[in-house]
């Protein structure tokens, strides 16, 4: 596992060969902070990683700046190695060990940048009920970017807020974002109704 770029460009990374994960390939991470790289600048993003396994995205994100970090995942193992790496590269991830959705239920802070990788045989329902519970509970800034990792299998370009698709390697990346001008017409919607409400009284 390896820092593609940012303050520990290059630094390899080795979790223990025990933990039960899948993590995203050098490949497909490359591409993926490719895109971003056009969004945002990373410095001081408030980013929650999902499912996040070794960590591997969390500590791509803290390397370019981003700041705070929350990785949730539930696996014991798991969180260590990410609390551990986080103490030695001075990294600020806060490592939660949590049922992601239950962490979503409770969750008060909203973020810049959501990415979820949860496991590539989750059923269909709970794929959407990551994204329709993010956006019910608006956890994601208004200019921000929900990322979830999937395979072909999962389909979720029918769900509220999705953007475009990315393919790499047999990684699929779904990317979520605020349509801005559904968004202005929904507040044009609202302001007409109380133009009107108005006159009526």
């Amino acid at each position: 596992m390896r820092i593609i770029s940012g303050k520990h460009k290059g630094r390899r990374i080795s979790p223990p060969k025990n933990l039960p994960v899948r993590p995203t390939t050098d490949m497909s991470k490359e591409a993926l902070f490719n895109v971003l790289n056009n969004h945002f600048n990373f410095e001081g993003l408030k980013v929650l990683d999902l499912f996040s396994g070794t960590g591997n995205i969390s500590f791509e994100f803290a390397s370019r700046g981003s700041s705070p970090i929350t990785s949730v995942d539930g696996d014991f193992g798991c969180v260590k190695f990410i609390k551990q790496t986080a103490t030695e590269y001075d990294f600020n991830i806060a490592a939660t060990k949590s049922d992601v959705f239950k962490y979503l239920e409770n969750c008060k802070t909203s973020y810049d940048i959501i990415f979820a990788d949860p496991p590539y045989g989750m059923d269909q329902a709970s794929f959407e009920k990551i994204v329709l519970t993010i956006f019910e509970r608006e956890l994601l800034h208004e200019d921000g970017m929900m990322i979830i990792e999937h395979s072909k299998y999962s389909k979720l370009e029918h769900l509220i807020n999705f953007s475009f698709q990315k393919n790499y390697g047999g990684s699929f990346f779904s990317f979520f974002e605020f349509d801005k001008e559904h968004e202005q017409d929904l507040k044009n919607s609202d302001t007409n109704l109380r133009i009107v409400d108005e006159e009526e009284d």
